[in-house]
């Protein structure tokens, strides 16, 4: 996690200490001025700022969330660039104004202390406000590089708690920093950093087809490199550089930090250079003037860390930046393409497959898997007496190869090859001996899910039956104006639909006619495209009359009653029946414990205690085949089960149930916490019960 950590780390650092020196420099004019009462204006503008960027933030993430794949990859993209353009343009700011930064502030107090407290406050804000939105757009686009890992949070709040810390010594005297030296150094740093972030960005534009050049690589090292492993990932953390790069990627990131290294490097060693530079002490946070002597024309410049050397090359450093990543890289590759080498290549055909396989070392390897064949193909390692599957590999193309990581043990191990439309081959085996038992999975066939299918197939029909009743008391209620009746048979009806969960891939255009949302709908609630439960909880809630209300009803009606009769002739894949226990709760956590499907009666989470119930009667059907395979699964799955449901229970009170956005703060982030665990448990159901191909 820290190769993921560092370059947030830094960007938290530099960025947190520039804004805390700006916030030391205010309330320390503040207080030399005897204006102490003026202190809570400066704290106001500090924590609008600071509420800004987290908004921004939350924007950024809204935003990507609901896009298209190739929106997602154009947004990022662009976003990755301008992040780029910011932290370059802040690098060379700070380079500039490390001297100056406390004397423009303090002007900048006094004349906003002449004109009153909003201008104060303005002042502290929009000095606060920059340094925040690099920060989130910068933090942004590496939390998006990183996929799940919490690596660049973890790094970015480590670097801002220090960078505070650093500010408070600084303010109160007990550091003396040289600034100007600080500032230099993370610059280096940070460009390197950015020009990472600058391949980043421009392979996704290529990947949501902005820009050409997707295919064109300048090199592919994927048959030579597991990019999962220790070295391949530390190079990508710190340096953004992956095993396969397209040519435009390489040619940006050399060009970047070629060009924008010499501009930095050529700039400090100006300021160092110059008359007036070398009359100033470096920066401290109390910046005073000291005089220097001046160096003879020609001679060496004197400054604080060491003399600068006329003779050196000024092309040294910024020729260095680019080498070092490189030179890591390639050292990397050079010490890990041995212990590759080590792992044979072996063959997936339907004539070869297993070839080149030879009996492996105990403990982790590392297999390349090459489609030597003309067919897309699965590959399996198995034992071959029960077909217990130790790593796999699905949708190999022919002439690609591809690691396949795997733990070897004691017992026999062979290769089973799946081509799409061809004959399924199991290699010879081989036996290890001296390593420790290693788990397999036990494979899942289309017939040992045959049983649990045909229940849960029944349970959801006598649901649907029951349904057909609920809704159409609910509908004789509206028809009727008993709209205080038509409430609770809403719900009662509504859950009901609710505890079907697992069904609803096989509900077709009729689920988003009995419980679609109002989103990308024109006239969002008023929408007539929107219907069915949500429309009727809409209209129930917001004072719509029984007259408005009876077409809803009687569509709703009609709907759930050509969906009963409709669900025994649908089509119900078995291979979709274990993915559903993940996926209604997911869809719970985004839809329900958001408060997103609220339409006005506040019983959210009503309905996720009715998932919560759906997703334990799938669970209970699948649980000898989760038993045979890990009975732990199911253990860590019930208590979380157990957890989230009294939680959910807590908030239903006497008078009804407690709606999303009303419940305490802790007790929502509890909630959520929960949901997400229970998740995280649910999260391996899916490869354990996926149906694999057999021989």
């Amino acid at each position: 996690m820290w190769d993921e950590a560092f370059p947030s780390f830094l960007i938290g650092l530099r960025e947190g200490l520039e804004a805390g020196l700006i916030v030391s420099i205010l309330i320390a004019t503040l207080v030399r001025a005897d204006q102490k009462a003026r202190l809570p204006q400066v704290w106001t503008g500090v924590a609008a700022a600071v509420a800004l960027s987290l908004s921004f933030g939350a924007v950024l993430t809204f935003t990507a969330a609901n896009l298209s794949g190739h929106a997602q990859e154009a947004f990022g993209g662009v976003l990755s660039l301008i992040a780029v353009g910011f932290v370059t343009a802040m690098v060379f700011w700070m380079r500039r104004s490390a001297r100056t930064l406390s004397a423009e502030i303090k002007e900048k107090v006094q004349a906003s202390l002449a004109m009153g407290a909003g201008a104060l406050v303005l002042t502290s804000f929009l000095a606060v406000a920059r340094e925040g939105l690099e920060t989130s757009l910068f933090l942004w686009t590496n939390v998006r590089t990183a996929g799940e890992s919490t690596g660049p949070l973890i790094g970015a709040a480590v670097g801002l708690v220090l960078s505070a810390g650093l500010c408070w010594g600084l303010y109160r005297r007990a550091l003396k920093m040289n600034l100007t030296r600080f500032f230099t150094i993370t610059g280096v740093g940070l460009i390197v950093v950015a020009a990472g972030v600058l391949g980043y960005g421009l392979r996704d534009l290529q990947e949501s087809g902005l820009i050409g050049g997707g295919t064109s690589y300048a090199f592919d090292l994927s048959g030579h490199l597991d990019a999962s492993s220790w070295y391949a990932t530390l190079v990508q953390g710190t340096l953004n550089l992956t095993v396969t790069m397209t040519v435009l990627q390489v040619v940006g990131y050399v060009a970047y930090l070629g060009a924008v290294m010499t501009l930095f490097v050529e700039g400090v060693r100006g300021g160092r250079s110059t008359p007036a530079a070398a009359s100033q002490k470096p920066a401290t946070a109390e910046q005073s003037a000291a005089s220097r002597k001046p160096t003879a024309p020609g001679g060496p410049v004197e400054a604080k860390g060491g003399p600068v050397r006329a003779g050196r090359p000024r092309w040294v450093l910024p020729t260095a930046a680019i080498a070092v990543p490189v030179v890591v890289a390639g050292a990397v590759i050079a010490i890990s393409d041995g212990k590759q080498d080590s792992s044979a290549t072996v063959a997936v055909s339907e004539q070869d497959c297993g070839k080149g396989f030879t009996g492996p070392q105990p403990g982790q390897q590392v297999f390349q898997m090459h489609n030597t064949g003309d067919k897309v193909s699965e590959v399996y390692l198995v034992n071959p007496a029960t077909g217990a599957v130790y790593g796999e590999i699905e949708g190999l193309a022919p002439g690609t190869t591809r690691a396949l990581t795997a733990t070897i043990g004691s017992g026999d191990y062979a290769w089973r090859c799946v081509p799409t439309g061809g004959k399924s081959v199991t290699s010879a085996a081989v036996h290890v001996s001296g390593g420790t038992e290693v788990k397999a999975v036990k494979p899942v066939a289309e017939d040992d899910l045959k049983a649990p299918l045909d229940s849960y197939k029944a349970y959801v029909g006598q649901g649907l039956a029951t349904l057909v009743t609920e809704s159409r008391k609910l509908q004789a209620d509206v028809r009727s104006g008993d709209l205080a009746t038509a409430k609770a048979d809403w719900l009662t009806a509504h859950l009901q639909y609710a505890s079907l969960g697992a069904a609803y891939g096989t509900f077709a255009d009729l689920d988003g006619k009995i419980d679609g949302r109002p989103d990308g709908l024109a006239g969002k609630e008023q929408d007539p495209g929107f219907t069915g439960f949500l429309r009727l909880e809409y209209g129930l809630w917001h004072g719509q009359s029984a007259t408005d209300l009876t077409p809803v009803a009687d569509g709703l009606a009609q709907d759930v009653a050509q969906l009963a009769h409709d669900f025994p002739g649908q089509d119900f894949a078995p291979g979709d029946l274990p993915l559903r226990a993940h996926e209604i709760l997911e869809n719970t956590l985004q839809f329900e414990l958001t408060g997103d499907t609220d339409m006005g009666s506040g019983t959210n989470l009503a309905t996720t205690q009715a998932n919560l119930a759906g997703t334990q009667e799938l669970l209970t059907l699948l649980q000898p085949l989760l038993d045979e395979r890990d009975p732990q699964v199911l253990v860590r799955v019930n208590a979380g089960m157990k957890r989230v449901g009294d939680l959910v229970a807590a908030a239903h009170r006497s008078e009804g149930w407690t709606p999303v956005d009303r419940l305490p703060a802790d007790a929502r982030r509890q909630l959520n916490g929960a949901t997400g665990q229970l998740l995280e448990d649910l999260a391996p159901v899916p490869a354990l019960l996926e149906i694999r191909k057999a021989a």
